[in-house]
């Protein structure tokens, strides 16, 4: 099975779909063997075609109107020299959305694809006409569409009239090690806590639909607690500029297992996600390390996290306060959590993700 994939970021760039395609198709034994692809770093003005993701030099990335159909033009051009003989079996269109999606629609029209759902591309539909038409051609084009939930479904339902028979749902996934062998220093050791003290991180974007100045600074002025932030630096000081964020401690943006390890030093993790997720990977790499998680309910953790996690209003700042106070009062409230996690997490072994996609890309390719 000859599968080919790409997104057109960067590699070191942050976020859940990156690291969802390393975990798959990377590495010197992928899950999913494929042909990969990503963007070159913009300082990189020539491509990289020799390890695997295969980067190419592709300038002038936009997500709106003709720029962007150029820039398609040229990312399509790039894949087609790289890929001059399209003997792939199955794409794997790691967005519904995005220039990644729209170039191998355009240089293999007639290949057998798989749409992976990832949740920014339904919010960028919701925003831009141009990602909004992307989309639409690609889930009515797509042979089938993997969603990681069922919010993930409904969601895309209100942007464009998918059949149900074409929708598919494969949760996603942690790495299996993490499950069977948790880090050295993970979380869940209640004798480790401090008395008085409630170490809190959050960990991921600092975008408008994640978290905002406001709700950062009003978790760290809050009584007991000491807020870690792991995110990209820049973010951290769009953030800090608009807040006073000075009793917040910036971690910077940590590598898959810097993460796993910085759980076992904090006593909670805060998911306040404003409007979607469409898994909300972090939250069961967290609860596999024995760390309990807060969460907004919103579609998507609601149905991957459940009663495993603590909903939280995290707009209620005098509920959010009381939940605090509630952990400093009784701190085995939060090895109560630790444990729902831990059985929560082991639903979700990325082998069971990968063999489930391989199982779908040999039916499509048929």
């Amino acid at each position: 099975m000859n599968v080919l994939t790409g997104i057109d970021l960067p590699p070191d760039s942050p976020g859940g779909s990156v690291e969802l395609l390393r975990d798959l198709y990377g590495g010197p034994e992928p899950l999913i063997p494929a042909d990969v692809f990503m963007l070159a770093p913009e300082d990189r003005q020539a491509p990289d075609t020799s390890g695997s993701p295969a980067l190419l030099a592709v300038p002038g990335k936009t997500v709106s109107g003709p720029a962007f159909w150029a820039y398609v033009d040229r990312l399509g051009a790039a894949v087609r020299d790289r890929y001059p003989a399209a003997d792939h079996d199955v794409l794997h269109l790691q967005h519904l959305a995005f220039g990644a999606t729209a170039a191998l629609q355009q240089v293999f029209p007639d290949r057998p694809s798989i749409a992976l759902v990832h949740g920014t591309d339904l919010l960028f539909a919701e925003d831009h006409p141009t990602q909004a038409a992307v989309l639409r051609e690609t889930a009515a084009s797509a042979d089938a569409i993997v969603v990681p939930t069922g919010a993930m479904a409904d969601r895309l339902r209100r942007i464009a009239p998918v059949p149900s028979d074409r929708i598919v749902h494969i949760p996603w996934g942690v790495p299996d090690r993490l499950l069977a062998d948790r880090p050295t220093g993970a979380a869940g050791h209640g004798a480790e806590r401090e008395a008085g003290v409630l170490r809190v991180l959050y960990a991921g974007r600092l975008t408008a639909e994640k978290a905002t100045s406001g709700l950062i600074a009003a978790v760290a002025s809050l009584p007991g607690v000491e807020l870690s932030v792991a995110a990209p630096p820049a973010e951290f000081a769009a953030l800090a500029a608009r807040s006073d964020l000075s009793r917040v401690r910036c971690l910077g943006w940590l590598s898959r297992e810097d993460l796993w390890r910085a759980f076992g030093g904090h006593d909670l993790l805060i998911v306040p996600s404003l409007r979607l997720e469409a898994f909300g990977l972090v939250t069961i790499e967290a609860q596999a390390c024995g760390l309990p998680v807060a969460y907004q309910p919103v579609p998507g953790l609601t149905e991957v996290l459940g009663r495993s996690a603590l909903p939280v209003d995290f707009g209620d700042f005098t509920a959010l306060r009381g939940r605090i106070e509630e952990f400093l009062r009784s701190p085995e409230r939060l090895d109560d959590l630790a444990a729902a996690g831990l059985v929560n997490s082991g639903r979700f072994p990325l082998s069971r993700t990968a063999g489930d996609l391989a199982e779908l890309s040999r039916r499509v390719a048929r």
